[in-house]
Order: C-alpha cells, then sequence, then structure tokens
C-alpha cells in the first residue's frame, strides 16, 4: 500500500470513498507519524483518539451507504487558537494553560461536520502574536527545512508555526490556521506549502481565541491549491453567532478551479520593490509573472501608493485591539490565577498577567494600551484607521485596472530560529507584503514558487477582490501548474 501520509486532501478523501483504504488506516497512518516528530514540537496536545473515532464514524458511514462529507476521512491539525470541547485550548499561553472548553469553535465544528478528524493541537506564537512561531509557551517550533549544508534550526514562520511545519513535514495532510497580518501566508511561503486567508467573515470567528477582532480571519493550510480549495469549503459559511460573519452562499470554489487565465489582468504593485528584498525574492516574482502570462493572463501595472504605511499602522490597530481583547484574562473566571499573599485586586490581575503573558505579548499590549490612552488616541490610533481606509481605497483603485494582485509573499526565505529575537522590529518586517491585504480585507494565498540557492521554500502571494477567493484559487493554481514545486524536507527528526 502507498504511505498514506504521503497524500493530501483530496486523495484521501477519494481514496476512502472508492475503499482504496479505510479512514482508519489514515487516521492511524498520521496518529504515528505525530508520534514519531516530537523534535519539530508541532503539537501541544496530540489527540489519537479523536482522529481514530472520527474515522470509525467515516468508515462506519460508507458501510452503510450513507452519504460522505467533502472531508470524510482526513485528518487535520487544529492551531490552538480554535477552542474544542474537551480538548486543551491555551493559543499557546501559560495564561490559559489547563483550560479546557465546553465548546466547539464554529470552524472545527463544520470541519468536524464534513467529516474531518483532529490528529492534535498546534503549537504556535503565543496569542498569535509572532512571525517565527518563538513566542508560545509551549516552546519553538522547528521547521522541517534546512539549509543545504546547515543543521541549524530554521523558522517555520508564524503564528500558524506549528500548522506550516505540520503540513510540510507529512504528519498533517492539512491545518487550520488564522491570519491576522499574514500569519496563514507567512508560514506557508517559508515551508513551500500553501495557505489561503479568505475574505474577512468567510470563516466565523466565533470560539477563536481573539487577537485583532477586525483583522483575525480562519483559513486552510494545506499541500496544495486544490486542497486549500477543498478545505476552505468545509470551513466557511455564515454564522449567526458572529455579527461579522458574511451572510452568504458558500461557492463550490473545488468544482470551479480554472487555470486558464484568458482574458483576466494580474497586477505588479510597484510600490512593493521595496529596498532589502532579496534578488532570489525579485527573481521569483519575475518567474510567477511569467507563469501567468503562459496562463493567458495579461500583466499590469498597478500602484498601491500607501503600502509604505500599512506595516505601521497594522502595529497600531492589531496592538490596539489585542490590549482590549486580552484584558479578559484577569486570574477571575477561568485560566491562571496568581494571587500573592495579603493581595488585593488590582495585585492579583497584575500578579497574573505578569507570569502568564509572555515578553510579545506583553510587549504588544503595553503598545496597544498606550495608543489608546487618552492625549494619544487621536494622535495614534485615529490617525492609523485614517491609513487603513487609505489602504482600502489603493486597492480598490487597483482592481479597477486588474483581476488579482501579484506579489511577493515574504521579503526573505526562512531564517534561523533564534536570529532576530533581540530586534523586534526586524522580525515586524516580515509581515511587510502581508498586511496591507489584511488591513483592507481581501482574499490572499500564497503558494510556493521557487527555492533558494540554499535549498528553502519562497512563496508567492495572489491577493483579490474582496469575495473573489475564486479568482485567487484560479491564479494559484496556474501558479502551482508552472512551477512544478515538488520539493520536500529532508527528514532530519
Amino acid at each position: 500500500m502507498t504511505d498514506l501520509t504521503t497524500l493530501g486532501v483530496r486523495e484521501i478523501r477519494d481514496g476512502v470513498a472508492a475503499g482504496d483504504f479505510t479512514a482508519r488506516e489514515v487516521a492511524s497512518a498520521f496518529n504515528d507519524a505525530v508520534a514519531a516528530a516530537s523534535e519539530l514540537n508541532a503539537f501541544i496536545v496530540a489527540t489519537p483518539e479523536h482522529a481514530l473515532a472520527s474515522a470509525d464514524a467515516v468508515d462506519s458511514a460508507r458501510a452503510d451507504g450513507k452519504q460522505l462529507g467533502p472531508m470524510a476521512g482526513v485528518p487535520i491539525g487544529m492551531k490552538d487558537l480554535f477552542c474544542t470541547k474537551g480538548v486543551q485550548s491555551t493559543a499557546a499561553s501559560h495564561i490559559l494553560e489547563g483550560f479546557v472548553p465546553p465548546y466547539e469553535s464554529t470552524v472545527s465544528q463544520n470541519l468536524w461536520n464534513a467529516g474531518c478528524g483532529m490528529l492534535g493541537k498546534l503549537n504556535m506564537d503565543q496569542f498569535a502574536m509572532g512571525s517565527s512561531n518563538e513566542t508560545s509557551y509551549f516552546g519553538n517550533v522547528s521547521s522541517p527545512w534546512r539549509k543545504e549544508g546547515s543543521n541549524a534550526a530554521m523558522s517555520p514562520g508564524g503564528s500558524s508555526g506549528g500548522s506550516s511545519a505540520a503540513v510540510a513535514a507529512r504528519i498533517a495532510p492539512a491545518a487550520t490556521g488564522t491570519d491576522t497580518g499574514g500569519s496563514i501566508r507567512q508560514p506557508a511561503a517559508f515551508t513551500g506549502i500553501c495557505g489561503i486567508k479568505p475574505t474577512y467573515g468567510r470563516c466565523s470567528r466565533w470560539g477563536v481565541v481573539a487577537f485583532a477582532s477586525s483583522l483575525d480571519q480562519a483559513g486552510p493550510m494545506a499541500r496544495n491549491v486544490e486542497d486549500c480549495a477543498i478545505m476552505l469549503g468545509a470551513m466557511a459559511g455564515f454564522d449567526p453567532k458572529d455579527t461579522t460573519s458574511l451572510d452568504t452562499p458558500v461557492p463550490d470554489w473545488f468544482g470551479n478551479l480554472d487555470a486558464d487565465l484568458r482574458g483576466k489582468k494580474v497586477g505588479i504593485p510597484k510600490e512593493y520593490r521595496m529596498d532589502g528584498t532579496s534578488q532570489e525574492i525579485l527573481d521569483s516574482w519575475e518567474k510567477g509573472a511569467e507563469w501567468l502570462r503562459d496562463a493567458g493572463a495579461e500583466i499590469v501595472d498597478v500602484s498601491l501608493p500607501h503600502t509604505k504605511y500599512a506595516l505601521p499602522a497594522y502595529y497600531i490597530v492589531a496592538p490596539a485591539e489585542a490590549s482590549s481583547n486580552l484584558a479578559r484574562y484577569d486570574g477571575v473566571r477561568y485560566g491562571l490565577r496568581d494571587l500573592p499573599d495579603g493581595a488585593g485586586l488590582q495585585d492579583m490581575y497584575a500578579a497574573t498577567r505578569a507570569e502568564g503573558f509572555g515578553d510579545e505579548v506583553k510587549r504588544r499590549v503595553m503598545l496597544g494600551t498606550y495608543v489608546l490612552s487618552a492625549g494619544f488616541y487621536d494622535a495614534y490610533y485615529t490617525q492609523a484607521m485614517k491609513v487603513r481606509t487609505l489602504v482600502q481605497r489603493d486597492f480598490d483603485s487597483a482592481f479597477e485596472q486588474c483581476d488579482v494582485i501579484l506579489a511577493p509573499t515574504t521579503p526573505t526565505a526562512s531564517f534561523p530560529l533564534n536570529s532576530l529575537n533581540d530586534d523586534p522590529l526586524t522580525m515586524y518586517l516580515n509581515d511587510v507584503f502581508a498586511v496591507p491585504a489584511s488591513l483592507a480585507g481581501l482574499p490572499a494565498m500564497s503558494v510556493p514558487a521557487t527555492l533558494t540557492e540554499d535549498g528553502l521554500p519562497l512563496g508567492l502571494q495572489l491577493v483579490g477582490k474582496a469575495m473573489d477567493e475564486q479568482g485567487v484559487l484560479n491564479a494559484g493554481l496556474a501558479i502551482e501548474q508552472r512551477a512544478g514545486f515538488s520539493a520536500t524536507p529532508k527528514k532530519w527528526w
């Protein structure tokens, strides 16, 4: 039998439905792979029994002749930002260690309804704050990739680094991610997989631990565009429990995939040619334009003039929302409580948060509280929101000239763990190409394109009009078919 862990979402789903193998055989193979890959530290909690129970339910349904769900028999990794009933959900933070939700997030429930099983809860940057997966209370995640000739541990990207590492290492066929300022796309690019952030509101935020509520959006991470389209279709949908959820039908993104781009225009934003971007990134970008031209698209130049202000605006808006959202972690109702002898209520708040939050979380909460404070609100937060509007208008203008925008996903390839910890500003610059689409709430995807001279993956980013995930997926498929990216990390774990 084929090594089942080499199969992706579509291959597993179709194979289970055809009887080529059972869902339990698939779940068992991936459970074993997860157990054997502890050196990656991709999972905080493994749930082999959940994967097997779901698989048995699928096998039983098939034996009874019942219709199977769109992801029946596919075991996935669940980012630890999603609350899962009866399974610890921590957002990789000490302050939530031991928290076991009595409810299920809407996205995870949608996936269970589609026939998925859960391999476990994936490691991540604490409260999704980070670009390298080094802020987790449960330790760093190591990328399965290494530079040629080096054993240095590399970053899998952040915050969805556990998700990207698990998919790239073939210990999960797919995984959920969340993207606030690039946290699906950047780790996907670093590890040579696909990941799409849908239009803001496509996937419910209910039951997802909040970072920045006007930016957070769930999405799939998988090995190819087809698998992302299938999984996104299972995740998305209107949720009356989420006031930001879009009340609109979920298209058949997978069924409508089409790599023929004749009649389409692809925009190349001149502002993304930034100082410090590596030549390998620029060369990969040029190849991407050639591939899309070969698919029938017309390449046009577009301008996004406020791009240079997007990153600083993001690092005002997101921390401001984080400081509000994280105020709920006070040691009163759930999670960690640190109550020093003789302490009052304010002392308990301070002690609990000092012990429970990591340095990066504290940094962003303090920044967010500062920009929302009296005397600074108008100078910083109000101005940042104005910039956000200008960024959105830039995209509106650009899409009058093109159907989709092509850009690099990241300014560099992956970097060694611990190499940027003393330089938060340089770390933040990893999101420079991803943040504008997040501020505008637009669908955006990273697709693997090429390898660097050191043998590390590089991704290309596609940004589409609001609600046009299909256009993004189609352009991604066109790149995927022409790039022929088939590289996988050499197993060292």
